[in-house]
């Protein structure tokens, strides 16, 4: 009998063992195909920020007022990057500041890619999925 205990025990365990590895793939594997789906724009919208206009100068003397919408991949994401407000702006106006008006001009996607990445170097609560420009003024 005493070895029939045992027996039974070492199966039970092993089941159990392998339920909780299956239980721990099975989620794995769904968790990652939840992050791969796209958001739909009722989460977009959600999560998005918008700055406050910037105003700031370019190499060559000229002005230029530029605003952008940041896409986030959560709620959580959303709030902290309101709270990194002023590292939004510190990373546009050192951008901004070793362009002159024609590279502004064509360089846009890279201010839009430099201020997705930078951001995403600082973000501790989700990330950055897509930076918008939503508002330019070039004087």
């Amino acid at each position: 009998m005493n070895k029939f205990v045992k027996t039974m025990l070492l199966s039970l365990v092993i089941i159990i063992l392998i339920g909780v590895v299956a239980a721990v793939v099975v989620l794995n594997v769904l968790d990652k195909r939840d992050k791969d789906e796209e958001q739909s724009i009722d989460e977009i919208v959600e999560y998005s920020y918008q700055t406050p206009e910037i105003t700031t100068d370019l190499s060559d003397g000229s002005f230029v007022r530029i605003q952008f919408q940041i896409i986030t991949d959560g709620k959580d994401a959303k709030e902290e990057i309101a709270k990194r407000d002023f590292q939004v702006r510190n990373i546009l106006i050192k951008e901004l500041a070793t362009m002159d008006e024609e590279a502004f001009k064509s360089g846009l996607s890279e201010v839009e890619d430099i201020l997705k990445l930078e951001l995403n170097k600082v973000m501790t609560e989700g990330s950055i999925q897509e930076v918008y420009t939503i508002n330019k003024i070039l004087q």
